[in-house]
């Protein structure tokens, strides 16, 4: 359970206990607040460049050996598909890009998130956001090999789809 300790509305302190059936953080007092800890919307994108790579992006912050799909969070007043091709555009500079496919909808538990992901094509300069990421490679579609969490499964079912099964 999420360290939250005190209650938004009236500031007393939060307890465990059941709410909606499930054990959440819920005010100590009758103001009736309860912390429902619910995912955060979340959209990714396999970005395929140039019909035969995928680009792949490393967070700032993130090991040197990890790197995984465009991904972003949704805005308020935001769907979830232009909510992707403003992700691609701003954290990697690509504006000709369009949506091939929904592929689906996964849950992240680890970071309490759940992604909205697509299949992607885009052509163009690509252009580093380097306030966000620090580095972004090209992998050939045929040597993409997905990951066992976050956006790994939707990799791994498009892969699959594509006939490539690892």
């Amino acid at each position: 359970m999420p360290k939250m300790n005190y209650c938004p509305q009236c500031a007393s302190p939060l307890v465990k206990g059941e709410a909606s059936g499930r054990e959440r953080l819920i005010c100590s007092k009758p103001c009736g607040y309860i912390y429902y800890d619910n995912p955060l919307p979340v959209v990714g994108a396999i970005v395929e460049y140039d019909n035969d790579t995928v680009v792949l992006t490393q967070n700032i912050g993130w090991p040197a050996e990890w790197f995984g799909i465009v991904t972003g969070f949704l805005e308020r007043d935001e769907a979830p598909a232009e909510a992707i091709l403003r992700e691609i555009e701003e954290e990697i500079g690509l504006t000709d890009a369009r949506i091939v496919e929904f592929l689906g909808i996964y849950p992240f538990f680890q970071r309490n998130e759940i992604i909205f992901t697509y299949h992607v094509r885009a052509t163009g300069t690509i252009r580093m956001d380097e306030t966000e990421l620090q580095a972004i490679k090209l992998v050939p579609i045929n040597e993409l090999k997905p990951w066992p969490f976050g956006t790994g499964p939707a990799v791994k079912e498009w892969l699959a789809k594509r006939g490539i099964v690892r």
